[in-house]
């Protein structure tokens, strides 16, 4: 049972999984657009469909349930989602969906996050996600644009093997676990990031009507984060540090709080979201304490939280002394009891 409290926060997304409202990526598929050569006309008319299209979205996202489920794909027009794919594969081409913005053609060679073609490390349904998302279809990519000394994914995220699936194969996979009881498609990693063009013709394909949840460390470039409004319905993110130089120093991440900071703002405008917070050993009043304060600044103290404890010392973590133990109950305690005593009303 999720939380009254929550229900209000997240009600767009809920919505969307009992099927009584469309989904983004539907809706965005419905709003027809002119087919530019050009990229700068593609990301004019990109920007001016997105001033318009949380009042079309409001306008024509609420519909019976009989009226979506099982749908077939019938679009004979240039939609806003297509625009979205076409601007992403040329972005691929001259790689900056991250902030790090490597400039590489990544249909030929790797930047960064490791990755060229996606590649699939694992799906399923996930019951041991926040519990307005469960039963999760998550698919695990490999990659990352992160290189976390203490990765609690690090065999995903810092190799790329993994299994191949075309747009259309995945599209598939992705209709049968909704059929199956899946609230959400839940795109994570590693990072989903460097994957964007592919999931954006994936889900291009996808007839069943599902919420997309992005479940990413948020450190995207601005250009992606405007393809993901009107795209993404739930915004699962990781929101790691409250300062710079914790970031460099274990993460390899430059600029982290203006970059995380500026894009978290950018999603809360765009879309439903819960920010996770994973606690880490010696960090609560450098990271997770600071980290709190600029959420109740910047964002409110509506936002759903899950401030997470399960923090152990695994990938290269022994080597840093203080992240070399695991997390005491103490620590997360301390700042579960910070977040209610500045004013935090969801607290998962």
């Amino acid at each position: 049972m999720v939380n009254p409290d929550i229900q209000g926060v997240l009600s767009d997304y809920l919505a969307i999984t009992s099927n009584h409202q469309l989904s983004r990526c539907k809706v965005a598929s419905t709003l027809k657009t002119q087919d530019f050569d050009d990229e700068k006309s593609q990301w004019d008319e990109h920007q001016r469909l997105r001033t318009r299209f949380w009042k079309f979205y409001r306008d024509n996202s609420s519909l019976n349930p009989q009226d979506i489920e099982g749908g077939p794909v019938k679009k004979s027009f240039f939609s806003y989602l297509d625009l979205k794919v076409q601007i992403a594969e040329k972005i691929y081409q001259n790689c900056i969906l991250c902030e790090k913005m490597c400039h590489v053609d990544r249909t030929r060679e790797t930047g960064e996050c490791g990755v060229t073609h996606p590649l699939i490390a694992s799906e399923f349904l996930h019951v041991g996600e926040e519990p307005p998302l469960v039963p999760s279809h998550t698919i695990f990519f490999t990659g990352c644009n992160f290189q976390c000394v203490y990765c609690q994914n690090w065999d995903i995220s810092q190799r790329t093997r993994g299994i191949p699936l075309s747009e259309e194969e995945l599209a598939g996979v992705i209709e049968k676990r909704r059929r199956e009881g899946s609230r959400n498609v839940n795109f994570v990693g590693g990072d989903p990031t460097p994957n964007l063009p592919y999931i954006l013709r994936t889900m291009r394909l996808v007839r069943e009507n599902i919420p997309v949840v992005w479940n990413s460390n948020m450190y995207l470039s601005q250009y992606a984060m405007h393809l993901l409004d009107g795209f993404v319905d739930l915004y699962l993110t990781d929101f790691k540090y409250g300062n710079d130089a914790c970031a460099q120093r274990l993460s390899g991440i430059p600029n982290y709080m203006e970059t995380v900071g500026r894009n978290h703002k950018l999603a809360q405008k765009s879309g439903d979201m819960i920010i996770r917070h994973l606690v880490l050993p010696n960090h609560v009043e450098c990271c997770s304490k600071p980290l709190l304060d600029w959420i109740s600044r910047n964002l409110g103290l509506d936002v759903v939280l899950n401030i997470m404890g399960q923090y152990h010392p695994v990938y290269h973590a022994p080597e840093y002394g203080e992240i070399s133990r695991a997390l005491i109950r103490s620590e997360l305690v301390e700042v579960i009891n910070y977040a209610q005593d500045l004013g935090f009303r969801n607290v998962i």
